[in-house]
Formats: C-alpha cells, sequence, structure tokens
C-alpha cells in the first residue's frame, strides 16, 4: 500500500537533528518500501534486520567515520562561480528567483510548494540546503533527478546549498549527484554548478550563495568538545576575497547572501562566524546586507541587527519549504525581540502537533529595487516587502509593501 500524505509528514514532526536519528529514519525508509512487495512475515522480517539494522550501521559508522566528499571549490573546470544575471524573457528586464529552504522532503507539501513555483515560472530557482533525511542519492533523485521530482528548473539556472542533512552523508550524493544537475546559463552556454558556493550578478545586485554546510557536522564527541560553527573554509573565504572582491571598496552592489544556516536565531543555534568573515572581508561597519537562511522550520522575519562581529543585516528565515511548520514561540523575551514577523498562522493538525504553512519566497529584481514576494502553498502573498540600493554608498531603503493583518508586526 502506497504510504499516504499524513503518515510521510508524520515522521518529520519530531524529526531529531543526528546523524544517527536520520540515518535509521532513512533505512526505515528503505525497509518500508520493501515491505510493501513481500508476502512472506518471514522474508519480512528478515530482510527487516538485514536492511534496517545492519544497513543503519553501516551507513552511520561510514558517515561518522569514513572520509568526507573532497571539498570543491573555484576556480574549478575553468569556472570562476560567478555568473551574470539574465531573464529567461528577453524582453523583459525583471529578473525572478524562486528560493526554496528545507523543501527536498518528498511530502505533499513540498510538491505543492514546487508546483506553486513553477507556475511563476522563475528566472533561477535556488535550493538552501537540507535533503532529508540524510542526502543519499536516493533521496536526491526522488526529489531533483527522477522524471517524476517536482524540483522546478528554472531557464537561466538552478542552484543548490548544502546543509547539514546533505553532510549526514558525508556530502558524497550531494557533489557526486546533486551538483552535476544544478547549473546557471551564461548567454547560450549552460555551465554546471562546481562548488557548493556561487555568486550571481548585475549592475545593481550581487545574489552570493554561502557554504555552511560543509563545516556544519563534526565527528563523535568532538563536535560535544568543540561544537560545528559552520565557518566558510578558507577556499570559499579566498573566493569571495579575490574573485569576487567583495571587499572592493568602489563596488555599492546591493549585497544579497543566501545560506542554509543562520545568522541569527531565536529558536536554535544561530552562527556568527560566516558573519564574522563576511564582515572581514568587506572591511565596512556600517553598510547592511540582506541575508535569507533556512535551517529553522518556520517562516520568520527579524529586526535588523548585528550578531557579534559580523555585519547589519536584514534577516530572514525560510525554513517552511517542505517540512512540518514549527509555531513554537521562543523561550526567552530576549529570543523574542529578535523578531519583527512570524508567521504563526495554524493551517493543519497532525498527532497533536499544530502546523504551520509551508510556502517559499520569490525575488523580483528590477534596476536598484528588489521586491521579496513569501508565498505560502495556497497561493497567498504572506508579505511583501522591498528594498532600493544607493550604489554611491552600498546603502538600503527598506518598506513593507503589504503584510497579511494576521503576522504580529513588533
Amino acid at each position: 500500500m502506497k504510504e499516504s500524505a499524513e503518515e510521510r509528514a508524520k515522521k518529520y514532526l519530531t524529526l531529531g537533528h543526528s546523524e544517527a536519528e536520520n540515518h535509521a529514519k532513512t533505512q526505515l525508509e528503505l525497509y518500508e518500501k520493501h515491505v510493501q512487495d513481500k508476502s512472506s512475515v518471514t522474508r519480512v522480517i528478515s530482510e527487516f534486520f538485514k536492511r534496517n539494522l545492519i544497513g543503519f550501521a553501516w551507513h552511520y559508522l561510514k558517515s561518522r567515520f569514513g572520509k568526507r566528499h573532497p571539498y570543491q571549490a573555484y576556480p574549478r573546470n575553468g569556472d570562476s562561480g560567478v555568473y551574470p544575471l539574465q531573464s529567461s524573457v528577453p524582453s523583459r528586464e525583471e529578473i525572478t528567483i524562486a528560493l526554496l529552504s528545507d523543501w527536498a522532503s518528498d511530502t505533499e507539501e513540498s510538491d505543492r510548494v514546487a508546483h506553486l513555483t513553477a507556475r511563476y515560472a522563475p528566472d533561477y530557482t535556488i535550493h538552501m540546503g537540507d535533503i532529508y533525511f540524510v542526502g543519499t542519492p536516493k533521496e536526491i533523485e526522488e526529489n531533483f533527478t527522477a522524471p517524476y521530482s517536482s524540483w522546478y528548473y528554472g531557464a537561466s539556472g538552478s542552484l543548490a546549498l548544502s546543509g547539514n542533512h546533505e553532510m549526514y552523508s558525508n556530502g558524497n550524493a550531494y557533489f557526486q549527484h546533486l551538483l552535476p544537475a544544478m547549473y546557471a546559463q551564461v548567454g547560450e552556454t549552460r555551465k554546471t554548478q562546481q562548488a557548493g558556493f556561487f555568486c550571481l550578478e548585475n549592475e545593481h545586485w550581487r545574489i552570493i550563495g554561502i557554504d555552511t554546510g560543509y563545516t556544519s557536522v563534526s565527528r563523535p564527541f568532538l563536535e560535544i568538545i568543540s561544537p560545528p560553527d559552520c565557518h566558510l573554509r578558507k577556499e570559499q573565504v579566498d573566493w569571495l576575497r579575490d574573485v569576487v572582491k567583495l571587499g572592493d571598496p568602489a563596488d555599492k552592489r546591493g549585497l544579497v547572501f543566501v545560506s542554509h544556516h543562520p545568522y541569527i536565531s531565536a529558536f536554535r543555534e544561530e552562527y556568527s562566524k560566516p558573519g564574522e568573515q563576511i564582515r572581514e572581508i568587506l572591511g565596512e561597519s556600517d553598510r547592511p546586507v540582506i541575508w535569507f537562511w533556512g535551517h529553522d522550520h518556520r517562516l520568520v522575519v527579524y529586526n535588523k541587527a548585528v550578531n557579534g562581529k559580523g555585519p547589519e543585516v536584514y534577516g530572514r528565515c525560510l525554513g517552511h519549504g517542505g517540512l512540518p511548520v514549527e509555531l513554537k514561540m521562543p523561550d526567552s523575551v530576549q529570543d523574542l525581540e529578535k523578531i519583527h514577523l512570524y508567521d504563526r498562522r495554524v493551517r493543519t493538525e497532525l498527532a497533536g502537533h499544530q502546523l504551520g504553512y509551508n510556502g517559499f519566497v520569490m525575488l523580483k529584481l528590477n534596476e536598484d529595487r528588489l521586491v521579496a514576494e513569501y508565498r505560502d502553498l495556497e497561493d497567498t502573498c504572506v508579505l511583501q516587502e522591498a528594498w532600493s540600493v544607493n550604489k554611491q554608498n552600498g546603502q538600503l531603503d527598506w518598506n513593507i509593501v503589504n503584510v497579511l493583518p494576521e503576522l504580529a508586526v513588533r
């Protein structure tokens, strides 16, 4: 019997963030699919031990103590990782980019979000990380590369960042199976994504995808003593400085960063180190940037803020792509004060859990103006906000164009 959408969604309700738990759930998936074709109870039991316990132990040990996939960086195969933004419709000046994070769950909700994205036919699509449960080749196939998968590939490009779940399998499937399917169109040439970071740019804006996933998972015991900080590896820092030339004082284009892990969070760990590295390259103290991330399974608009020694950011959490959307409030007043808007609308209830609305964000770039439209899976525009960049000094003007009354504004 085919698994129902409700049954699949329940698997994600209490999803943990440890490698062991996610490997176990992956093996459970394999077992359940295998059982559907079995009629002998004896064979089912024997296959359970073979596929679940032994299989789980092998995957877990290989991941925890096996070799991590070699890091890929630019320049590679003659590619710099910097691509000009281009419209897929020659007569249209506006560039559209759909951002989805924590989407690759193969759930009914993720499917609906993907089909809604396709309806708007963005020039680019970017997956901001986390392929569930552990980023195996099969999970990549089901979500991205199989003929029946629902991921929408933009006509001008489709790119993917790594989250921690991709690294639960040492990044092997991410680098070997997902990146070869991703690309950026440069004129008539399609360039395959060569590394887990990239830059899309035009004369007004730079959309910079950074890799926080590769350094988000460590070894057993070591990560207890020294928790991963999601820092940008030296290869990526060198690329930002020497190829992207992020610190060029004459370049005042608007900066939009996209990552999986949060620079600011009111709910879980927040990672200041990537921001500190970016700020050091920028060499500027008063230039704000826009930063979209995922990881937390909810839609949150944070107040403009600085974390540690990082830049001042307009921070947005988009972790509501395909997982059950969490609605819990922060535990402390200090965390609550970080939030400007938080979508806590209840869409449904499952196994005693109230769940929110899945969705995605559409960026619309037109000259010096950038508009972000936040759409849920019912195609409701939850929020529309806009920035304009002053190319003389890099400063950003921001305003909310439209917002649902149900979203509390602080």
